[in-house]
């Protein structure tokens, strides 16, 4: 049977009420009867009920965050942005996984709901935001993570991710890669078809240079270097002298194909570039260049404009990062050798 506050009450030899103040309002209650208390409080083995706690309240000390692979090291460094920012305020964050799933997705929302949280960081599944405008219609604060929205109740924080596809192939033009290759998909992901279009905006300021899609059904690293592997299998004057990967993952599992008894040499032969700059890219068996999204800021940041929004205080409800390259060994200029 579980340990209640009657309980404690009794071994402490106190009211429930005296009970009550020293879990909620110790600065009431003289610093003997604290200890008395928390003295039966262990002996006992008694945990406080917060969820009846937090329905009495109205509110609880939480945040739902909503990512779409938390296997993704980019949103596992967002996921600890936003828990830095909400220990500073007392609160805790809830986590939730879709896998891009807007069923996933809306099952986390609705437990949430029921959980009485105090607001929604999400990564949207799809681009449909009807349903997620509704929380925040109804008084749930909701900012969206790595997604921008230009008008309506939700704020954002983003990066500008056009920019970042502008760099990444903007870079290894300038290396003199002309025949490039964009690894990454589905395009129905807002931030694979906002790096694609950067990198398209850059080739075509480039007479000479191309730009072949290859699109692939999710950002993994399996999908990577099966993607790589396919471009082993091409004769050499078919191959792109360059890859620009939409994220790291997919970058790492390109250069796994290569680097297995291919023949390929990155960067003499291939040049590569991922996104995210997660702590595997430099580590990777040739460093790779990435472009360095600030993860734990958007995290971070995402909480600040939640709270910002729960206190009533006036601020900018879009925030927006710039990317950022970071260049190693797998872009850098060909060998004489």
């Amino acid at each position: 049977m579980a340990v209640g506050v009657k309980d404690v009450a009794a071994a402490a030899g106190v009211s429930v009420g005296t009970v009550s103040n020293v879990l909620n309002r110790p600065d009431r209650v003289s610093v003997k009867t604290v200890e008395r208390v928390q003295d039966a409080i262990r002996a006992l083995g008694f945990v406080r009920n917060d969820a009846a706690r937090q329905l009495r309240a109205g509110r609880s000390r939480s945040i739902g965050l909503v990512v779409p692979d938390i296997g993704n090291p980019f949103f596992a460094d967002v996921a600890r942005g936003a828990e830095d920012r909400a220990a500073d305020a007392g609160m805790t964050v809830l986590l939730g996984n879709s896998d891009d799933d807007v069923d996933r997705q809306s099952a986390h929302l609705e437990l949430f709901q029921e959980q009485r949280i105090n607001g929604i960081l999400l990564t949207p599944a799809s681009d449909d935001l009807a349903a997620i405008g509704r929380f925040a219609e109804g008084g749930v604060p909701v900012v969206l993570v790595d997604r921008e929205v230009e008008e309506g109740a939700l704020s954002s924080v983003s990066v500008d991710d056009v920019e970042g596809g502008r760099l990444a192939a903007s870079h290894l033009l300038e290396a003199g890669r002309r025949r490039l290759a964009f690894v990454g998909g589905p395009r129905s992901i807002h931030q694979v078809a906002d790096r694609l279009r950067g990198a398209q905006a850059a080739v075509a300021a480039v007479p000479e240079a191309t730009l072949e899609i290859i699109e692939r059904p999710s950002l993994t690293v399996l999908q990577g270097r099966a993607a790589g592997e396919a471009l082993v299998e091409r004769e050499v004057d078919r191959r792109p002298d360059a890859v620009f990967a939409a994220n790291d993952l997919l970058a790492v599992g390109l250069l796994q194909a290569f680097s297995f008894g291919s023949g390929i040499r990155v960067p003499d032969d291939i040049a590569m570039v991922g996104y995210d700059d997660i702590d595997f890219a430099a580590a990777a068996v040739v460093s790779l260049s990435s472009v360095r999204q600030p993860a734990r800021e958007l995290g971070w940041t995402g909480v600040d404009l939640l709270l910002k929004q729960l206190d009533g205080v006036d601020h900018d409800r879009r925030v927006r990062f710039q990317p950022e390259l970071i260049v190693r060994d797998s872009s850098r200029a060909r060998s004489d050798s």
